[in-house]
């Protein structure tokens, strides 16, 4: 046996409101159908953010970008850091105390 659904008087049913996308704003399910776009405007107006279940998740930014986010692997970062560092010349001597020796055994 059906149910049919009747409408309750006096109360209109919910309709869903769309989904507001704010500029460079997302939702997963566009972006998926609309990929060559979304890397296009990346290019065009920055990065893009996607979100899923109203929550940003990615944001897509162009590769040249992202390897200057990154940076190289060869820290030269912390090199020149410490070269610039006033106290460069500063001697520090580790402390060296005998560790214990525990015999196990067999």
């Amino acid at each position: 046996m059906t149910r049919l659904q009747t409408a309750t008087p006096g109360i209109k049913p919910r309709k869903s409101k769309p989904a507001r996308k704010a500029p460079g704003h997302w939702l997963l399910q566009d972006a998926k159908a609309r990929f060559s776009e979304l890397v296009r405007l990346v290019h065009s107006e920055g990065p893009q953010h996607v979100t899923v279940h109203g929550r940003d998740e990615v944001v897509v930014i162009a590769a040249e970008e992202f390897r200057r986010l990154k940076g190289g692997l060869t820290g030269q970062a912390l090199i020149d850091a410490l070269q610039a560092s006033p106290h460069r010349d500063t001697d520090i001597a580790p402390q060296r105390t005998p560790m214990p020796v525990r015999q196990v055994e067999l």
